[in-house]
């Protein structure tokens, strides 16, 4: 699959017929990421991971080749490229439905032309001018974070009137201008950015209020899995916070309340708990989750997100 209009897989029939919220497995290619850095750093220790995860009940795996942990540096282009581009195809070849975890317009279009389904932008495309282009170009389900600035600055920018509607308007921003560049809306996925320009309390009304942003009427992903304001959450007696392996349970919990919520999809480094979590949130709704998998077909025009799931008409 190559070239400038190369149009990746849709997402698998079985994904779309999901009467509950998907689980995003986190693959970081990278040997500083805030909670697992260097673990997964070579294309083998990454492939083996992200097959790992796909048998503990990850949908979808996410891959990404530069950190966005508060204060990280940038990395090269090529060194983002070559960390995950082999991954990708190899992913891929295993049969598993990727997402590209990048800013950069380059990247993604490379991932999608190696099979990658899904460009999950935390800059919600402020980070690129180019990226609108090629998602519109190449059809990827398009995650659109709110995002107010890189790393290495993102603390800095965290001051808000009211959070969720602030991050409301500024994702209508970006839903405004991605229309204005040829993206469908049914190519579109949102992302309030936990942790994002959120340095602590601003995080839990985008939780509570997660309906709100549901009810804008695009999928939502929720990603806070380990996160700072969890490990505060938990913070010993000397106040401590939790360090990154210890919030997985209270990221569980977030996972089983952000479905409940009608969220889309959730991005988790450890899915087996917040597999059994969303599972939870559909019973608890009254949604019977399917018993087997459900046959393909080869409709090749199927929309990468379908029209229910869009319109907050189902949480698959």
């Amino acid at each position: 699959m190559t070239g400038p209009s190369a149009r990746p897989a849709p997402l698998p029939t079985r994904l779309h017929r999901l009467d509950r919220t998907l689980v995003m497995g986190v693959v970081n290619v990278t040997p500083d990421s805030f909670s697992d850095g260097g673990r997964w750093f070579t294309p083998g220790a990454a492939v083996a991971h992200g097959l790992e995860l796909v048998a503990h009940g990850a949908d979808l795996l996410d891959v990404g080749g530069e950190s966005t942990r508060p204060g990280a540096r940038r990395v090269a282009v090529d060194d983002e490229l070559a960390r995950v581009l082999p991954v990708i195809e190899q992913l891929v070849a295993h049969g598993a439905t990727v997402s590209i975890d990048t800013t950069r317009a380059v990247v993604a279009r490379a991932a999608v032309e190696r099979g990658a389904s899904i460009i999950n932008d935390v800059s919600g495309g402020l980070a690129d001018d180019a990226m609108y282009g090629v998602v519109a170009q190449t059809g990827a389900v398009y995650v659109a974070m709110h995002w107010r600035g890189h790393a290495d600055v993102m603390d800095d920018l965290d001051d808000y009137d009211d959070v969720v509607t602030d991050v409301r308007r500024e994702l209508a921003a970006r839903v405004a201008a991605l229309r204005a560049a040829g993206v469908r809306d049914e190519q579109v996925v949102l992302d309030p950015g936990l942790g994002f320009a959120k340095a602590g309390s601003s995080n839990w009304p985008l939780l509570a209020r997660l309906p709100e942003l549901v009810a804008d009427g695009f999928p939502v992903l929720v990603g806070a899995s380990r996160k700072r304001f969890l490990g505060h959450l938990l913070a010993g007696p000397d106040g401590e916070p939790a360090p990154p392996l210890a919030r997985d349970g209270a990221t569980a919990a977030v996972s089983a309340l952000a479905a409940a919520a009608g969220a889309w999809c959730v991005r988790v480094h450890e899915v087996a708990g917040s597999a059994d979590a969303v599972r939870v949130a559909a019973a608890w709704r009254g949604v019977q989750s399917p018993h087997g998998p459900v046959a393909e077909h080869d409709d090749d025009d199927e929309l990468p997100v379908d029209e229910d799931a869009r319109t907050g008409g189902s949480t698959r």
